[in-house]
């Protein structure tokens, strides 16, 4: 007799190997962010922006590369496809780690996110075809736990290591993790993905992928340095909006699109989508907002700053496996407004920061804020994905990461654009009331944290709109029947015999 889908017992050394790539990788994302200073000291780089180029530029490559990310899971073995992807990063981190001058140090950068970029979906679809739906929610939950808890630590660990070591640690303590998860790969993995080895890609998919997600992630990544009305910031969003409505349009053309459109036929999918883009909107705001306070209206440093952050992460690495479990016992709609109304209502208490706010308040009220964002991100992405055929997992997973990444940047252009323009009226409308014959270099640091201060706390006003607009959307959230899952496409996926290498 053959092994029903619920008998099947999932590839759990594998999913191991691929929690530790998928970790390293993740935790790389944020790791170099403090660093930039100390980087821009050692290597002799004069401006910021230029070395600011080692996180947008990550950015960049990530953001274009995730959408191609379906076909490549759709045409290669997940083993190969893990391997080759863990190789390349590898490479890109020992570029890094040895790099002699600052071209090689971005050139690494880079190839690190070219290596990294088809992790975090390859990992998503394995667990969607591993695990039945019925137990998806604890799964994905755990994965979450990765997803989340790298890159939260990543600022903290990194402000530690600059403050007592070598920039170049940040690489050298990541790379011997890299090779240990390469060689255990190589020697463990296994294929548990059917594999169309007749794909095609569309060649002009690619590039109009390229030019939209990449121009708009540029465009809206330099707009909190350059402003708005740059030229290149301007073209960049330009061209990027015009090519992404023409990539879409050729999405729902072409036979085989790199992102197939479809997915959205599905209105659990669909709506846990918009609702991941909004949430991930008001999530980006609070991870800039709060630094911004912390370390240039009350002075702390970049270290400690992070110190206080870090009870938020590990709250929301906790409780993405615990949230897996309530998802697969009540479902994403009662979760999902529940953390969406505690994400809402610490985002009120946020707006009312002052500026001797106590350590204590901006700790809990940051922390009680994440607890709620760790109720809502994985219990709706698994119920939409839940939704759909297992031919659009792959699809399903590139859609979402890929969204938001794009609204993650927009966001964060958006509110640190508003929390400027804010600072900038209230700092005017301070000084026109203090007598110019009296006023000291005191006065003038004081106006300058009041006037940041009603920036950042009208920032997070805005962000609390966001927040209300998702927790609306929540209400319409259904449970998919899980019943009605175990479709003949997701059994043939689970029970055809994978391809070799």
């Amino acid at each position: 007799m053959s092994t029903t889908l619920e008998e099947k017992k999932p590839p759990y050394l594998m999913l191991a190997i691929l929690f530790v790539g998928a970790f390293v990788s993740f935790l790389n994302n944020s790791l170099l962010n403090v660093a930039l200073p100390s980087i821009m000291i050692d290597l002799n780089i004069e401006n910021y922006s230029t070395v600011q180029w080692l996180a947008t530029g990550y950015m960049l490559v990530s953001g274009v590369l995730i959408p191609a990310s379906a076909f490549l899971i759709t045409r290669f073995s997940n083993r190969s496809l893990f391997i080759t992807s863990m190789l390349i990063f590898t490479l890109g981190t020992a570029m890094a780690a040895f790099a002699p001058n600052f071209g090689v140090l971005i050139s690494g950068r880079m190839v690190q996110a070219a290596g990294s970029s088809v992790m975090g979906p390859l990992l998503m679809n394995i667990m969607l075809i591993s695990f039945p739906p019925a137990k998806r929610g604890t799964a994905m939950g755990i994965f979450g736990l990765v997803m989340i808890t790298a890159p939260a630590i990543g600022p903290t660990l990194s402000g530690y290591i600059v403050e007592h070591y070598d920039w170049r640690v940040l690489f050298e303590m990541i790379l011997p993790l890299a090779v240990i998860s390469l060689v255990l790969a190589i020697w463990k993995s296994k294929n548990v993905m059917d594999v169309n080895k007749n794909a095609t890609i569309d060649y002009l998919s690619v590039i109009l992928s390229t030019l939209g997600f990449g121009g708009l992630l540029y465009g809206f990544s330099s707009v909190s340095n350059d402003g708005w009305t740059d030229a290149l910031v301007m073209t960049s969003l330009i061209i990027g909006g015009i090519t992404l409505i023409l990539f879409v349009l050729r999405q729902l053309k072409v036979e085989e699109p790199i992102l197939d459109l479809r997915a959205y036929k599905y209105p659990m999918f669909a709506l846990a989508s918009i609702i991941a883009i909004v949430n991930a909107v008001a999530m980006f705001s609070g991870m800039i907002l709060t630094p911004a306070y912390v370390q240039s209206v009350r002075g702390i440093s970049p270290f400690e700053s992070g110190l206080m952050l870090l009870p938020g992460a590990i709250v929301m690495g906790i409780m993405s496996p615990i949230t897996g479990k309530l998802f697969d016992k009540f479902g994403p709609r009662l979760l999902s407004i529940s953390g969406l109304g505690i994400t809402a209502v610490s985002t009120y208490l946020l707006t009312q920061l002052q500026i001797d706010s106590s350590y204590t308040y901006i700790v809990t009220t940051y922390t009680l804020r994440m607890f709620g964002m760790s109720m809502v991100m994985m219990p709706i992405m698994t119920n939409g994905l839940n939704q759909l055929p297992a031919q659009l997992y792959p699809h399903g997973t590139a859609i979402n990461n890929t969204a938001q990444q794009v609204s993650g940047s927009i966001g964060t252009a958006v509110l640190v654009t508003v929390m400027n323009s804010v600072s900038k009226s209230e700092g005017e409308s301070l000084m026109a009331n203090v007598d110019p014959t009296t006023l000291t270099q005191t006065t003038q640091d004081l106006i300058g944290q009041q006037a940041l201060l009603a920036g950042i706390n009208y920032s997070f006003l805005v962000a609390l709109g966001i927040n209300i607009v998702a927790l609306v959307l929540a209400l319409f959230i259904k449970r998919v029947d899980v019943s009605e899952k175990v479709t003949p496409q997701f059994e043939k996926a689970k029970s055809a015999k994978p391809a070799t290498n």
